[in-house]
């Protein structure tokens, strides 16, 4: 179905697969970036699910490497229709501490959905917050994205912190809007507009 809009989209097809995905550096010292998921870190990927820390927090969740690998090819073809961004947070050298996504990419809007999550061994160390600082400031300053929403289980109080350091603002709590495997969480809404500081 063709939509036919009464103002200009905010951002404009292309703005994104227009060009290669990027490899983002994060801010902060300790070689850190943002670059796309390669074959090699399936491992490292599906590791994070095997976490009962992430498990708790993420039921939508890759039981096998090839399963993994499907994912991946997933992820590149989001970025080709631009519909999703997804980056592995890693060091320089190769090791991978994380995650980091837009999801539900909204040219018109310029708006996107923040999705992450960082391996043990990188918890506690500000990885998460510099990485989402690091995403925010290229989708809002960069490519011109509006709005960017995270949202978490009132119940994760680690997410909530990376959001708050990263600058996103909490907006308010959706009563029982998502499913974990201990049931039904009332979700934190927190957002980042652009000019936020």
């Amino acid at each position: 179905m063709t939509r036919t809009l009464s103002t200009p989209p905010t951002m404009l097809s292309g703005c994104l697969a227009g060009a290669p995905q990027p490899v983002i550096p994060v801010a902060g010292g300790g070689g850190l970036l943002l670059r796309p998921w390669e074959r090699a870190d399936a491992w490292a990927f599906l590791s994070a699910y095997e976490d009962e820390g992430t498990r708790r927090w993420h039921t939508h969740r890759p039981s096998t490497v090839a399963q993994v690998e499907e994912w991946f090819d997933g992820y590149r073809q989001a970025w080709e229709r631009e519909t999703a961004c997804h980056w592995a947070v890693a060091r320089d050298s190769g090791e991978v501490l994380g995650r980091m996504a837009l999801r539900g990419v909204d040219l018109e809007d310029g708006v996107a959905n923040v999705a992450y999550w960082v391996l043990p061994a990188a918890r506690g160390a500000g990885v998460a917050s510099r990485a989402l600082a690091a995403v925010s400031a290229w989708a809002l300053d960069d490519i011109g994205f509006h709005r960017l929403e995270l949202d978490h289980s009132t119940r994760n109080d680690a997410s909530c912190k990376v959001a708050t350091r990263a600058g996103y603002l909490l907006e308010g709590t959706k009563r029982s809007s998502a499913v974990h495997d201990d049931g039904r969480h009332d979700m934190h809404l927190h957002a980042r507009v652009r000019g936020d500081r």
